[in-house]
């Protein structure tokens, strides 16, 4: 299992990014996915995830900003996030976890500038 994460930079408060999850050895289509991000001397933390049969959730803090999707013809996921503060700075990972294996991707850096 591959998860090849892209899609990261850096963009102005308020301004949007698409980042993207390309999979491998799996169906992306039919496994729960996620999104994670970690900041700067912070621990790890969920922020989006999309089940196997396309429930969405979100952390509180980017309801209403950020959508995850998947293109399942790609195996991709998608997390779309628009209105982009400084405090959304962070490594983002995504993540899968098949037979209570956790698989993640190398993480792709977004910084906010005020």
């Amino acid at each position: 299992v591959q998860l090849q994460a892209s899609g990261g930079g850096l963009v102005q408060a308020g301004g949007s990014l698409t980042l993207s999850c390309k999979a491998s050895g799996i169906i992306a289509s039919i496994n729960d996915m996620a999104w994670y991000r970690q900041a700067p001397g912070k621990q790890r933390e969920p922020v989006a995830g999309l089940t196997g049969g396309g429930s969405e959730h979100y952390v509180d803090s980017v309801k209403g900003r950020f959508t995850i999707s998947r293109d399942n013809a790609k195996n991709t996921v998608y997390l779309k996030m628009n209105s982009l503060k400084p405090e959304d700075t962070a490594v983002y990972f995504c993540h899968t976890n098949i037979w209570g294996n956790d698989y993640w991707g190398q993480g792709t850096l977004v910084t906010v500038s005020s």
